[in-house]
């Protein structure tokens, strides 16, 4: 079992920038495939970023040259650093833990931090 917890949202104005951390407890973390995933008013949960087990880093097209994911598995956190923010990033964040092996298929969320982009 693993517990996620979301910060570090609130309220920016467009160009500003937000760093989110998920800090995650209960299970070895290092394990984890962790993510970020977006979901906005009226429309479906999006993917923003991924980071492997393995330091792999995907990104939404909409994000790219902006966010930044990183991870430290020395403190079981997971970070999204937001910059040149959009109006069209506001959404409720969220985090996600994901592992898979030929026994298991944990995935695990966040309850979510929100992010409101607005002058």
């Amino acid at each position: 079992q693993v517990q996620l917890v979301e910060s570090g949202g609130g309220l920016v104005q467009p160009g500003g920038s937000l760093r989110l951390s998920c800090a995650a407890s209960g299970s070895i973390f290092s394990i984890y495939d962790m993510g970020w995933y977006r979901q906005a008013p009226g429309k479906q949960r999006e993917l923003v970023a991924t980071i492997t087990s393995g330091g792999t880093i995907n990104y939404a097209d909409s994000v790219k040259g902006r966010f930044t994911i990183s991870r430290d598995n020395a403190k079981n956190t997971v970070y999204l650093q937001m910059n040149s923010l959009k109006p069209e990033d506001t959404a409720v964040y969220y985090c996600n833990a994901y592992y898979s092996d030929y026994v298991h298929e944990l995935d695990y969320w966040g309850q979510g931090t929100q992010v409101t982009v607005s002058s």
